[in-house]
Order: structure tokens, then C-alpha cells, then sequence
């Protein structure tokens, strides 16, 4: 089943007086439990493209459809589907340095109107599935690149999101705390059946995917 799309996605800019087409007509449809990646050089439009997919923007013209619904950021459900149905990791983990990795990860859950003892619990649940339940109350200054990294997975994963978006989860990291990361996701794809939309600039580790787009000019190819 397709719980995610973007059918003939279009997304211009202007600059110095002159138009940029960073999409044009980009389609591509994610599977229920699918790992998806999306490589491309870096400028090409792949950001672009994951906060089209997350409603984090609009598209010029083409439409986004999220379990079969068509949706965009203006429309005032956009923020409750942003925040209960899809889960983000971008390249620099944004912890809240006055918080511990515990308190990070419940954020979101105290944010939908959970109560905070139940938020706690679960993120203290998802910290020991990703390994780190030695660094709960650790705060982000404590803790490795790869481990702060981990923890704004848990968060990510708190709401229980039907799509994960992770826009270069690991661009920030050196090779091991990136395998680190990596092997995570790939964990949590396997034996949980979470849903994985990646960008990311990596062709080695985009290769364990077993969906794979490029984007180059502008266009989206299913590779």
C-alpha cells in the first residue's frame, strides 16, 4: 500500500531576477515499510523535495498525497499530520541542550497533549530498542555525534509516524558514527516495519536500500 506520494511535483525559486526549476514534474511513491533514498549532488533539489513529502512546504503545482488524502502546509490539518503521522531527522540533531536525551525525545509526545509520565516512559522504551539506554539521562553535550544522532531518531520515532523523513541524517557524522546510525535505520525498517524516506548524498549506504531515486536537473528517476 502507498502511504506517501508525490505525483508531477513542481518547485521553483527566484534568484537575482532569474527562475530556478528545481523540480519539475518529480513523482515518486513510498510503500508501506519500504526504505527509500534519495541521492543526488548536493543543490540538486533533494531538501527541496523531503519538505514537499514532510508539508514543510508547497509545491508550485503537483500534489502530495499521505494515505491517500491529498494534503499541502497550507491546509490546517497540515501541523497535526506533521506532528502525529510523519517523523523528521535532518542533518544536525536540534536537541534541546537544556533537556536530557529522555526529555528530548518525549518532547513531541507532551506536545500532542500525552501526558508527560506516559511520554517519559516511552521514550525511555525507544532509547533501549536504539541501544541507548545507558545515556537516558544524559544531556546533549554527554553524548557522541552518533548517539545524539540515535536520539533525535527516538524522537523522531515517539509519535509512532506512519514515514520517517530524514534529510542527510548523517552528512555531520565521520564513517563510524555514521555506520552507527545507519545500521539503526536499517534495524528499525527490518523488525519493525517503520517506513524510511532518506536523502542523502552517500551512495554506499543509500545502496542498502532496496528503493533508490535519483534527482539530477531537476528530475526524479527511479533507479
Amino acid at each position: 500500500m502507498v502511504c506517501l506520494a508525490g505525483y508531477d511535483l513542481c518547485k521553483s525559486y527566484l534568484d537575482s531576477n532569474q527562475t530556478i526549476n528545481v523540480l519539475r514534474k518529480a513523482t515518486i511513491e513510498v510503500k508501506e515499510a519500504e526504505l527509500v533514498c534519495i541521492t543526488g549532488q548536493s543543490g540538486s533539489g533533494k531538501s527541496t523535495l523531503l519538505h514537499l513529502l514532510g508539508l514543510l512546504d508547497s509545491p508550485d503545482s503537483g500534489k502530495v498525497m499521505i494515505s491517500g488524502h491529498e494534503i499541502n502546509s497550507t491546509m490546517p490539518e497540515a501541523a497535526s499530520i506533521r506532528n502525529l503521522e510523519l517523523g523528521f531527522v535532518f542533518q544536525f540533531h536540534y536537541l534541546i541542550e537544556d533537556l536530557n536525551a529522555q526529555e528530548n525525545v518525549a518532547l513531541p509526545m507532551i506536545i500532542s497533549g500525552v501526558n508527560s509520565s506516559q511520554a517519559i516512559k516511552k521514550a525511555a522504551e525507544l532509547l533501549q530498542a536504539l541501544d541507548l539506554e545507558d545515556r537516558i539521562n544524559h544531556y546533549p553535550n554527554q553524548l557522541s555525534g552518533g548517539e545524539q544522532q540515535r536520539v533525535a531518531l527516538a524522537r523522531a520515532l515517539i509519535n509512532n509516524p506512519k514515514i520517517v523523513l530524514a534529510d542527510e541524517p548523517t552528512g555531520n557524522l565521520d564513517p563510524e558514527h555514521s555506520a552507527e546510525v545507519w545500521d539503526m535505520i536499517i534495524k528499525l525498517n527490518k523488525e519493525r516495519g517503520q517506513t524510511f524516506v532518506i536523502v542523502t548524498h552517500d551512495i554506499v549506504n543509500a545502496s542498502k536500500a532496496k528503493v533508490i531515486y535519483n534527482l539530477s536537473e531537476g528530475k526524479l528517476e527511479k533507479k
